[in-house]
């Protein structure tokens, strides 16, 4: 039986994301595109206080927390389930205070000495693969090799040490990373995108896809990030059917509805 994945809308606090150029800095155009994303079927909002593309600058933990914290408390306080995007163990830390439902790390929590705060906490924590090892994506190229082993490898050696920390292995989501994250060229992210019922079947965990947008999809069919929404509804449908759990994306409502329909065509097969 087919289970319908749930939406994470994509809120990026930053004025250089590739995909949509800083329309959302302020706290008020951020929490009114968190409302909207919500009503266009988005069950979980994913708040990022920083770029993580090979363009963007890096921010220090301090302004990332300035970014998010007006953001988290008002969404927060309407009972919209939260989750932060931050590598950073001091916006984490901030976030778990604040109400975050989840923490999703484009390190997979490669912080050792934040590990007791995330055993004393009861958040999902959704826990990424990407074979830059700190800082953001980069334009190196592709580990040599089955790519998907090589995720593997990087799941089974962190789930061990976020379990040996004391951290239940039924709240870890596993995010493969996509587009830079698994290399410059679009051939690692699809192979992922095939195969993503092997990672499932081998650590019997949700999975996470981010697609959306991604330079990948863009490749392929010589759209710009703007332009790039029936590629990205594309991707995400069959990370559906392949067995994702979780899709985060920027626009909710075109997910929302082919998931609809997709789920009415196989209840009648």
């Amino acid at each position: 039986m087919f289970q319908r994945p749930l939406i994470l809308g994509i809120v990026n606090i930053t004025p250089d994301s590739f995909s949509d150029g800083g329309k959302y800095f302020t706290p008020e155009a951020a929490i009114a595109h968190a409302r909207r994303l919500v009503a266009d079927g988005a069950h979980i909002v994913d708040l990022g206080p920083a770029s993580s593309n090979p363009d963007a600058a890096p921010v220090p933990p301090e302004e990332e927390i300035r970014r998010l914290a007006p953001v988290l408390e008002a969404l927060a306080a309407e009972g919209i389930a939260v989750s932060v995007d931050s590598f950073r163990p001091e916006t984490q830390a901030h976030a778990l205070a604040h109400g975050a439902h989840y923490l999703n790390d484009i390190h997979g929590f490669d912080a050792p000495q934040f590990y007791p705060a995330l055993a004393a906490s009861d958040a999902r924590l959704i826990l990424m693969h990407s074979i830059q090892e700190s800082g953001n994506a980069d334009r190196r190229a592709a580990p040599e090799g089955d790519i998907v082993e090589h995720v593997s490898r990087f799941f089974e050696a962190r789930i061990g040490r976020l379990e040996k920390a004391g951290i239940p292995r039924d709240r870890l989501i596993l995010d493969p990373g996509m587009g830079f994250f698994l290399g410059p060229t679009p051939e690692t992210s699809f192979e992922v995108l095939a195969r993503l019922g092997a990672l499932k079947s081998r650590f019997g965990l949700p999975l996470l896809v981010s697609v959306s947008r991604k330079s990948f999809l863009r490749a392929v069919t010589g759209r710009a990030p703007a332009e790039a929404g029936a590629a990205s509804l594309a991707a995400e449908l069959l990370a559906a059917i392949g067995g994702a759990d979780y899709i985060r994306t920027h626009e909710p409502r075109p997910l929302a509805d082919a998931l609809a329909v997709h789920s009415a065509l196989k209840a009648r097969q």
